[in-house]
């Protein structure tokens, strides 16, 4: 009688393993996008809204940048790095300078809301560090609206150009839905 309870008990968690590894395989979705950060100009898409004043001679990006500067932005999302290619959606949220010293990093919190294609209504949110000046970042995903709810995963970064302040950042996030 014990030795048919540990079995059942032994098939019954293989069953549950083998079909939560299955499902996880199923849902990856691998998305790729082009965010525009756009802080300069007569139009800007992310501003500062709090934070010391800026040191614009210091070599320290920290210090250029202004340590402890928050912005909130609302970048456009296109398909390719060409700003006029399909928008298919907007980076909404903030980043903070979160560095003082041999390094330029942003504290990123991001949503990224889906207005067209498959993901149309759907958003995905990323919490996390940026050191920008590394050629690839990561960062996590931390959750999602839509058929993103409940997601989890990650978001690698990196710089397509950059004009002066201005960047094209191309994402390519890797997201493992809740269901």
């Amino acid at each position: 009688m014990a030795y048919t309870k540990t079995l059942l008990c032994f098939v019954l968690v293989a069953f549950f393993m083998a079909s939560m590894s299955e499902a996880r395989k199923r849902n990856t979705s691998h998305i790729q996008f082009y965010m525009h950060d756009t802080p300069g100009g007569s139009n800007p898409s992310a501003v500062r809204v709090a934070g010391q004043p800026t040191n614009s001679t210091g070599s320290d990006m920290g210090a250029m940048f202004g340590f402890g500067s928050i912005y909130v932005m609302d970048n456009s999302l296109t398909a390719t790095p060409d700003a006029n290619s399909t928008l298919i959606g907007r980076a909404q949220g903030l980043y903070a300078i979160s560095s003082q010293e041999n390094e330029f990093s942003l504290l990123m919190t991001l949503t990224y809301n889906f207005v067209s294609g498959i993901y149309n209504g759907s958003s995905l949110s990323i919490v996390g560090r940026n050191p920008v000046m590394n050629e690839v970042r990561e960062m996590p995903v931390v959750g999602g609206t839509g058929v993103f709810r409940l997601a989890r995963g990650f978001a690698l970064a990196k710089t397509h150009s950059m004009n002066q302040v201005n960047a094209v950042i191309g994402y390519n996030v890797t997201v493992i839905p809740y269901y």
